[in-house]
């Protein structure tokens, strides 16, 4: 299967991936809820700090994941994210 080059938006940035092909609905869906929840929280809480912020996105969708069960638990791979977030805290930290 080939690459494809997509650009997603998380919490405002925009970052280059490239996915498999027929994998660019799933990552687009991915950034599309870590901004919906973002969303929520910013609305819900005082929080304004955006590495708080995507550190409770991340909290939330991770106990999300497995709270669903020993059955129907599926193994995900959310390094590409977790590396995006990484760098996103890192760059946060340096500013």
């Amino acid at each position: 299967m080939g690459k494809l080059s997509l650009k997603v938006v998380v919490a405002g940035r925009t970052y280059p991936l490239t996915v498999n092909h027929g994998e660019e609905a799933k990552v687009t869906k991915a950034a599309e809820d870590i901004n919906r929840a973002i969303k929520t929280l910013q609305d819900n809480y005082a929080v304004k700090d955006m590495q708080d912020l995507l550190a409770m996105t991340a909290l939330q969708l991770a106990t999300k994941s497995t709270n669903s069960g020993p059955a129907t638990v599926q193994q995900a791979d959310y390094s590409d994210i977790e590396s995006k977030l990484d760098d996103l805290s890192k760059e946060l930290d340096s500013l």
